[in-house]
């Protein structure tokens, strides 16, 4: 693994695969959302929420003990996304997928600011914060519904009993099969892996840097701070996603075609 830290100078031989790549396919965590201001999962935990455990606030179980606690923390969740905006990073994203032959952006952040920032080839793993579903069948609610039928949660139009819940995978639950398969399918074709702003630490995502290592991809780390991934990195860029994709997206703008 080659490391590098500031100045922000990609090292040439980094810079040749990025041009030569073909095939790309990004994840990012957490950490890329927060310098927008996003707070993390557990740093959403806090005031009146810092009492509860995360299995409380994000789980079936928890939604069904408390339907009105749970539903509460996530309107409070979405009231603060609401307030922030795509940062350089998500918007060097979007610039990289124009540049691509073939790009995925595997997400698991829930907060839709890549594709605020113009990102279209963007898979959700962990699903959408704004999207409500039915507690029983788990079919989409509309925003005509919710407006319509306030409540705290509101009841869902699908199965009587049941009510809207934040379309978000919780604590316990698999993740969308599409979503993984698109992800696993496109890690197969791809020569270029991009892991920007996750620990490196929540499963199934975890593991699909070493899926593209495995497949010969080469594998480049975005993070201030040394994960898991770090190990089997080809390249470990230490800073945070929005000083180093912007360098990548620049880079990029050179390449011949």
């Amino acid at each position: 693994m080659s490391t590098v830290k500031e100045p922000f100078i990609l090292p040439q031989a980094l810079q040749d695969q990025l041009i030569s790549a073909k095939s790309w396919v990004v994840l990012t965590g957490a950490g890329v959302s927060a310098e927008s201001g996003v707070p993390t999962f557990r740093d959403a935990q806090e005031g009146l929420w810092a009492k509860y455990r995360p299995e409380e606030l994000a789980s079936a179980e928890g939604f069904a003990r408390d339907p009105k606690m749970v539903w509460d923390w996530y309107q409070w969740r979405r009231e603060l996304i609401n307030k922030v905006k795509p940062n350089a990073g998500h918007h060097a994203l979007a610039e990289i997928e124009q540049s691509a032959d073939e790009f995925l952006l595997v997400t698991q952040n829930v907060d839709s600011l890549h594709q605020a920032a113009g990102s279209q080839k963007v898979v959700e793993l962990h699903g959408n914060i704004y999207r409500n579903i039915c507690t029983q069948t788990g079919r989409d609610i509309s925003d005509e519904w919710m407006t319509q039928h306030p409540g705290s949660p509101v009841p869902s139009p699908h199965a009587s009993a049941a009510f809207a819940r934040p379309g978000v995978v919780w604590f316990g639950e698999s993740l969308p099969q599409a979503a993984f398969e698109q992800a696993i399918s496109a890690l197969n074709r791809c020569d270029l892996m991009l892991v920007a702003g996750t620990s490196g630490l929540v499963q199934p995502a975890a593991s699909l840097p070493q899926w593209a290592q495995q497949q010969g991809a080469c594998v480049v780390e975005i993070n201030p701070e040394q994960t898991p991934i770090s190990a089997i990195a080809d390249y470990r860029l230490a800073g945070t996603s929005a000083q180093w994709l912007p360098v990548i997206a620049k880079n990029l703008k050179g390449k011949a075609y």
